[in-house]
């Protein structure tokens, strides 16, 4: 997979990693998010709305910010490249009554977001209903072109996937330190794509969850870091 990095539009964007994906230019960016330039597709996955509030049902409490905090970052990302399309990646709502809990805020946010744009919002195993309340269209899944965009990868699809579910994430050690971070796992055909909601949490790359994903041969953790991506083969990898 050759690749290259390129500056992400607007001020403070950090180093987009660009991909040749499916015959295509693709730019998975620090944010956490995926771009399509020809085709001007914004792929975000697992964004988790109104997690806090979830939780809250089971009188388990969290600062109550993961709603507004979210979607502050998705229409900073929005801002940036100006999509024709968003693809949300399934579980983008904690839970299938979470869209109905949204605040006015909220709801005035998504519809700013979504203005003027084909907002695709995936079903997941969290979020299986249509959303309420909400601009967009549900789906299943989402074919274009080459690729197919689902919540929960298909170890049965052989041709080029991107999907969420599983939170990637990967660690690295060296110079008596280690660092774990949120990252895009992908062997050039399969794309997982990390989480972007503020309240998730990640799954490392080496679980048994993502066995049989990948060609190892050619597999890469993209790692998140502040102003780029830093890709890691294999070898560099650690449990835990």
């Amino acid at each position: 997979m050759d690749a290259v990095t390129k500056r992400a539009r607007g001020e403070g964007a950090g180093e987009a990693f660009a991909l040749d994906y499916a015959g295509g230019e693709l730019l998975l960016d620090p944010a956490g998010v995926a771009w399509f330039p020809r085709d001007r597709i914004l792929v975000v996955s697992d964004l988790h709305l109104e997690k806090g509030s979830s939780f809250a049902r089971n009188r388990i409490y969290l600062p109550p910010y993961d709603t507004p905090a979210t979607l502050a970052r998705l229409a900073r990302v929005v801002d940036r490249y100006a999509p024709a399309t968003i693809v949300s990646l399934g579980d983008s709502f904690h839970d299938d009554e979470a869209s109905a809990r949204l605040t006015a805020e909220a709801v005035d946010t998504i519809a700013t977001i979504a203005r003027g744009r084909d907002m695709i919002w995936v079903t997941g195993n969290h979020d299986p209903s249509p959303p309420a309340n909400v601009p967009g269209r549900p789906v299943d899944m989402l074919a274009f072109g080459r690729i197919v965009f689902r919540h929960v990868p298909n170890p049965a699809e052989s041709g080029h996937e991107i999907c969420g579910h599983l939170h990637p994430c990967a660690r690295i050690a060296g110079r008596g330190r280690t660092v774990r971070r949120p990252c895009f796992a992908s062997d050039g055909t399969r794309l997982v794509m990390p989480a972007f909601g503020a309240f998730t949490g990640g799954l490392n790359v080496r679980d048994d969850a993502f066995a049989g994903l990948f060609d190892q041969s050619r597999f890469r953790a993209y790692m998140l870091g502040n102003e780029r991506i830093y890709p890691v083969g294999p070898g560099r990898l650690r449990g835990g």
